[in-house]
């Protein structure tokens, strides 16, 4: 039981230690506790030129200390009038290099993603997030120093027919993503428990481009997170463009997620 215990106050200490990696529109390259199991609850969406949002339901599983596994559930009114159900995505994330010191450390990862989703093409974005049936896969490097963590990622997409849904013939079918991503602890100022809650401020630039399309786009996406008793948390986050030539509806996004975590299960 005291070893029970003990284990669960490490791995949510740490949790909330490194909260500052818990980026909200990217992955790090660390993964979550193994055994552990995490619950995602998630809202975003826009209010121009009338109001449309997305719903996603999220379930992560920390395999080991190196692999994770996300399944995710779409549910949108961004191509029809009424909420319905637009399709589903799996995604996994293996860590193969760690290089740790004390406060600090440096990460690198793969990731894949598979999605399915009903919805017609009619954006020029290829998103995995329910708006196209594709594959995707990436490579993501994460340095944490103290109170500060550094990330950065890139990957490449290719959408599938959406359900007989075919991409117009002048469409892309292949895209390539990136981001960089900082996260700051703005509080506790110093540790005293677990239960302290944790502040964590993020800057993240988010881009994405069709080659051979003239298709592209960076947006800039502050965010605040609180995480609760090590074991939840809170994010609230809004993208904007900074240069956009692409027709999509991931610009002027909000975005509210709630998550929970169970710790060795």
């Amino acid at each position: 039981m005291k070893a029970t215990l003990l284990a669960f106050c490490l791995m949510a200490s740490a949790y909330a230690t490194f909260g500052q990696e818990l980026y909200v529109n990217t992955e790090p390259a660390s993964n979550m506790a193994a055994h552990s199991l995490g619950i995602r609850l998630e809202n975003q969406g826009f209010t121009s030129p009338e109001f449309k949002n997305r719903s996603t339901l999220e379930i992560m599983y920390g395999a080991t200390g190196k692999l994770m596994v996300h399944g995710s559930a779409y549910v949108s009114n961004f191509y029809q009038q009424s909420q319905h159900l637009e399709g589903g995505s799996a995604y996994a994330k293996y860590r193969f290099l760690s290089i740790d010191s004390v406060q600090s450390h440096f990460r690198g990862a793969v990731f894949g993603k598979a999605s399915i989703s009903s919805n017609p093409f009619n954006t020029q974005e290829i998103a995995l997030e329910g708006d196209n049936s594709g594959l995707q896969g990436g490579v993501i490097f994460t340095k944490l120093m103290h109170k500060l963590a550094l990330s950065g990622s890139a990957s490449y997409l290719r959408a599938f027919d959406n359900n007989g849904n075919a991409p117009p013939i002048t469409g892309a079918k292949n895209a390539v993503a990136y981001s960089i991503s900082a996260g700051y602890l703005l509080l506790p100022k110093r540790y005293s428990s677990y239960n302290q809650v944790n502040v964590n401020v993020y800057a993240e630039l988010l881009g994405k481009s069709n080659p051979g399309y003239a298709q592209s786009y960076l947006d800039v996406a502050p965010a605040v997170q609180f995480i609760f008793n090590s074991v939840c948390r809170l994010d609230l986050s809004y993208r904007a463009p900074l240069f956009n030539s692409m027709e999509r509806f991931s610009k002027n996004m909000y975005l509210i997620r709630f998550e929970y975590n169970f710790f060795n299960l």
